[in-house]
């Protein structure tokens, strides 16, 4: 056993210090993104922000709205092989979309299926588990890159610069970064296990760049002043969830409460999402996700207005100009103690 004694944040640890400005208006900011992945040799263009692959937000009406200001979306893996291929044959224009998987044989299979009658027109693949540090999971990954060289990998999830970096030498293209911090997730308080998800960007980030990879930094955001965090932090891509829920684009259930409309948001690791799709919860394991209900939020564009709008606004605030900028203008100032310098002082 041993203790890290340095200081890891999260979100609400942390603001942005403002700093000196050219800008007039956020109109003036870029906050799109060019990129060409290491591996696949691929290019991108687009905002950064994908919708996370959860049933009740990556999905295909997600994608054509958010496709329309240029944003991606991580289709949920629990589609039909026929669904899949009317989708890929004619995605919308102007988005991106990550055909999801998981890591068994029968996902492996139902891929090399989609992608033969596809004619490898899928060009992006998000590899989702909730560890990312088994050797199965290594070896997965070795398994999809040596099959489909041309693809563009999202993997993850870790949270720590070796695994990063281990995950970038083994083929994989962007790494998903975050264990626990998602609005539905209940990992950190089932299992003991995470990390404050400001610090595992910060930290992902810096090992990722260091060998042409990039990171996605999944979970955490509550706000789009969050966003900003992690676009400060060094994230390239930022996945969201619950900011998401709750729109009309959403595969959720409408319920009334008490005269007021609600919609049904879970995790993927939940016992909701284990009965939807595994038939319960497995004998060995507990559930690691909760459901909630959210506010009815009608269609997502005003949503999408409050976030683009929000990240423009910090780069307005720091002299950013363009998003790439933000991390190189971000001087973060801590708002918080942790605990053992609370104790420690009294």
């Amino acid at each position: 056993m041993r203790i890290e004694q340095d200081i890891k944040l999260d979100f609400k640890d942390v603001l942005i210090r403002p700093k000196r400005s050219t800008l007039t208006s956020r109109s003036e900011v870029d906050i799109s993104r060019d990129y060409v992945f290491l591996h696949s040799q691929r290019t991108y263009h687009g905002i950064p922000i994908i919708a996370a692959n959860m049933d009740t937000t990556g999905t295909f009406e997600m994608a054509r709205a958010l496709a329309r200001h240029k944003l991606a979306v991580a289709l949920h893996k629990h589609y039909d092989e026929s669904d899949l291929l009317a989708y890929f044959a004619k995605p919308p224009a102007g988005g991106c979309t990550f055909y999801s998987m998981g890591i068994t044989t029968p996902d492996f299979e139902k891929f090399q299926r989609v992608m033969e009658k596809a004619n490898g027109t899928i060009e992006n693949v998000c590899v989702d588990v909730a560890n990312g540090y088994t050797k199965a999971f290594i070896s997965f990954i070795h398994k999809l890159r040596r099959a489909f060289p041309a693809i563009t990998i999202m993997a993850g999830n870790v949270v720590t610069g070796e695994m990063t970096e281990e995950l970038i030498l083994d083929g994989v293209d962007i790494v998903k970064v975050g264990i626990g911090p998602g609005s539905v997730c209940t990992t950190r308080k089932m299992s003991g296990v995470g990390y404050p998800q400001l610090s595992a960007i910060i930290e992902c980030a810096d090992a990722a760049h260091g060998l042409r990879g990039l990171i996605c930094a999944d979970g955490g955001c509550t706000s789009p002043g969050d966003l900003a965090k992690a676009f400060g932090a060094g994230a390239d891509f930022v996945m969201l969830g619950g900011m998401l829920a709750g729109h009309d684009e959403c595969a959720s259930e409408l319920v009334e409460v008490d005269g007021e409309r609600k919609m049904r948001f879970y995790g993927m690791s939940s016992r909701e999402a284990m009965n939807k799709y595994s038939g319960g919860v497995a004998g060995y394991r507990a559930s690691e996700g909760k459901e909630v209900l959210l506010d009815y939020r009608g269609p997502v564009e005003n949503t999408l207005q409050d976030i683009l709008g929000g990240v423009r606004s910090a780069c307005t605030y720091v002299g950013a100009r363009k998003l790439k900028e933000l991390s190189k203008r971000t001087t973060f100032v801590r708002v918080t103690q942790q605990l053992n310098e609370v104790f420690g002082a009294s």
